[in-house]
């Protein structure tokens, strides 16, 4: 619990992580683009007032707004900067002593009707003590001085954003001898006296100066790199710059990896009313357990004292435990739900940026695997991608992917490009499993549709709700029931063609072909015509799912990126399972899947079309490029794993139970991640336990996965009640869906209203 505002923070606590990311303590921080500053201080009038060190400052947070300026002109003059196309001011003011001349500049800001700037940056001291060459005297001056200014500087902070920025520390070895009487100990003095002085007068009052003094903290660390021992070097200075920006934009800009200085959201009209929905969950399943619990005990089963003849028990009727079941699965969902919104919703837990480095992401991989080996066992079937295996292969991938977002390693670009193969590896089963079950079941009913649509969406329906985000947010879900309901619409639409009408007339697999081309056709059309793509997914209602931020762009990108996979997963089925109807491969306990000719030879070519895969992505330069050729080639590493996996027959014929159990909650742990093991929406790490980062990653990880685990269940039981078989409850279930969303549209809408 960090219980207190993090914008102190932010002024005051950090540590770097490496040698250049700073960290501050409890929060986030952004890094502000040119223009997200130009927005944030559009209109604005900000002053630096002080020395040499302030102008240092002062440059660095006038190149976030402008990267082209250079630090020239008069360096012991006034420097003026202006941005007219955002109509940003931007002044430093060469005071480099705390003096009348600075109380005086000061103090006609707070006079009538002059304009007041909105943020004031004020430094000095090292020219006081330079010039007076260290003595008490020019200290007790200062402190005079600074006690005059104080006032005036606490006035204008009921209307500005006021900083003090303390003397950072000094190199001594480094100073000429004309500055060696700048002493750390005489810059802690100073340091001293002003943060006593000020803000004394308004201790209790919200309108204070605020103490720039995490500038010591980063000038500890890097103050031995500077050129002359005085001033810091330019990274720690945009450091510092980045720091202003933070405090004072977060609040306005309210970008989701910046969660300094950024107060709670208020509850929106869905979320109070979700609330009020998991409150009356959790009160009615605890009455109805009260109530069972004394019906249990009054038809306890005891001797009639007359005849001596045993009573039963009343049977509850399965309406009672239906909803029984109902309330019982809402009242935990409800509890969960609580969890998930004071992990990243409430200021209540600490929250961290990520930093990556090599060992952090391949020492847990390493450990894993290791884990996954050991918890070896034999399947119950040898077939290929059998029940075991696939989930199998679910398990370590989303292992894998997990690391992969807590350490931050999107940032090297063979690891990012190894990580694209295995979401698309998700995909490939995805069109492999639905396909075969499809081909196989010939069961287009609508029980099964919904089935998959409920088990798939549930828990990112209700976190859209609990945690007021959009449905393309999780972009995962979306991108795979699209893909689901374009599998059944192929496969369903007019001819039906199955497996059992395939076998009594060859021309159905010809049939089938055709069908597929025609969605490769449709999908190749649709990747290189953007608009006409976008154009289809910008109607409403698509348009209120797949939008994010206002358009569908992220969406294209997402379904383009891995365009092609799905279809290879449901040719790759139709393959195999036309080879095995005609027993063409061997899929006996220890057998190879061919002949050891055969199986030798496409053993090495899936080894080395693996390898030369993981060559290409490793030796990757440009994100783009790699991204463009990635749907295309994907599918190689995709079709040489499986080949390596199941081509030996031992290999084939045993799997990892560990990584098969973490499979089965795959989809849970996915989007779980974004809230409750990562944090601000996957930007950062959720901090439970500061301080111990390794011991903090143990526990918010055992939670993490309790959690998706019960989830999982509760979406299990209550798909059970929710997606009847009977037709007739289904259908009577669906308008209630229907009547549900269309709720839910309304209060979006009036949600969306209030906001504007």
């Amino acid at each position: 619990f960090q219980g207190g505002d993090t914008c102190e923070y932010l002024l005051s606590s950090g540590r770097f992580l490496g040698e250049k990311v700073w960290q501050p303590h409890s929060c986030m921080m952004h890094k502000y683009k040119n223009s997200e500053a130009k927005n944030c201080l559009i209109d604005k009038h900000i002053v630096f007032i002080g020395d040499s060190r302030i102008r240092q400052l002062f440059y660095s947070f006038v190149k976030l707004i402008n990267p082209q300026v250079k630090e020239e002109g008069n360096k012991h003059g006034n420097i003026p900067f202006e941005d007219k196309s955002a109509s940003i001011k931007v002044d430093f003011l060469w005071y480099p002593e705390v003096n009348g001349s600075m109380r005086q500049r000061i103090k006609s800001w707070t006079e009538g009707s002059v304009a007041k700037p909105h943020i004031i940056v004020v430094g000095a001291a090292t020219w006081s003590i330079k010039i007076h060459n260290g003595s008490n005297e020019a200290l007790a001056q200062y402190k005079i001085n600074i006690t005059s200014i104080a006032p005036l500087l606490e006035k204008l902070a009921k209307s500005s954003d006021v900083y003090w920025v303390l003397q950072d520390p000094v190199y001594e070895d480094m100073l000429s001898e004309s500055r060696k009487m700048i002493t750390n100990e005489k810059i802690d003095a100073y340091n001293e006296a002003a943060v006593r002085i000020l803000n004394s007068s308004s201790r209790n009052s919200k309108a204070k100066v605020k103490v720039f003094s995490v500038s010591k903290l980063i000038a500890q660390e890097t103050i031995m790199k500077s050129a002359d021992g005085l001033h810091l070097p330019e990274s720690s200075r945009d450091t510092n710059a980045m720091i202003l920006m933070n405090v004072y934009c977060n609040k306005i800009m309210k970008p989701i990896d910046g969660s300094c200085c950024q107060p709670q959201p208020p509850l929106t009209l869905i979320q109070k009313i979700a609330f009020c929905f998991f409150t009356l969950s959790i009160i009615g399943y605890l009455i109805i357990s009260l109530i069972h619990r004394n019906n249990y005990r009054k038809n306890k089963s005891c001797a009639d004292l007359e005849s001596g003849e045993e009573k039963k028990p009343a049977i509850s009727t399965s309406n009672v435990s239906t909803l029984e079941m109902l309330l019982h699965s809402f009242c935990k969902l409800g509890l969960i739900m609580t969890y998930f919104y004071l992990c990243d919703r409430a200021n209540l837990f600490m929250k961290e940026n990520k930093f990556y480095t090599h060992s952090s992401f391949f020492i847990p991989i390493v450990y894993i695997l290791v884990l996954g080996v050991f918890y070896t066992e034999n399947t119950k079937e040898t077939k290929v991608l059998n029940r075991e295996q696939t989930d199998e292969w679910k398990g370590w991938m989303q292992l894998v992917i997990l690391i992969y977002h807590i350490s931050g390693a999107s940032t090297f670009l063979p690891v990012y490009m190894h990580i694209r193969v295995l979401v698309a590896a998700y995909l490939f089963q995805t069109g492999y499993g639905h396909f075969s079950y499809f081909w196989i079941k010939g069961d287009f009913g609508v029980y099964r549709v919904c089935q998959v649509l409920f088990r798939l969406n549930f828990l990112v329906v209700v976190l859209c709700i609990v945690m007021d985000r959009p449905y393309q947010f999780y972009y995962f879900v979306p991108l795979v029931t699209v893909w689901f309901m374009i599998i059944y619409a192929t496969l369903a639409i007019w001819p039906q063609i199955v497996q059992k009408k395939a076998n009594g007339n060859c021309l159905w697999h010809f049939g089938l072909l055709l069908k597929l081309i025609c969605l490769l056709t449709c999908i190749y059309f649709l990747s290189y015509s953007q608009g006409t793509f976008e154009k289809i997914f910008s109607f409403w209602p698509l348009s209120k799912c797949f939008e994010l931020n206002g358009n569908v762009y992220e969406w294209w990108f997402r379904w383009k990126l891995d365009r092609y996979v799905v279809f290879y997963g449901m040719l790759f089925a139709f393959i195999y399972l036309a080879l095995q109807k005609r027993q063409m491969i061997s899929e006996g306990k220890g057998d190879p899947l061919f002949s050891n000719r055969v199986s030798n030879v496409l053993l090495f070519i899936s080894i080395v079309s693996f390898l030369t895969y993981s060559i290409w992505a490793s030796s990757c330069k440009n994100k783009t490029e790699c991204n463009e050729l990635h749907p295309s080639v994907s599918v190689v590493q995709i079709l040489a794993f499986i080949l390596i996996r199941n081509i030996p027959g031992y290999v084939r014929s045993v799997y990892s139970s560990f990584f098969a159990w973490f499979g089965k909650i795959s989809l849970e742990l996915f989007i779980c991640q974004y809230h409750i093991w990562l944090a601000a929406d996957t930007k950062g790490i959720l901090v439970l336990i500061p301080g111990y980062p390794m011991f903090n990653v143990l526990v918010s990880t055992f939670i993490f996965v309790c959690v998706a685990h019960e989830i999982s269940q509760i979406t299990n039981d209550l798909a059970q009640i929710v997606v009847p078989k009977d037709n007739s409850t289904l259908l009577k279930r669906l308008l209630c869906i229907a009547g549900f969303f269309s709720g839910l549209h309304l209060f979006s809408a009036m949600q969306d209203q209030s906001r504007h």
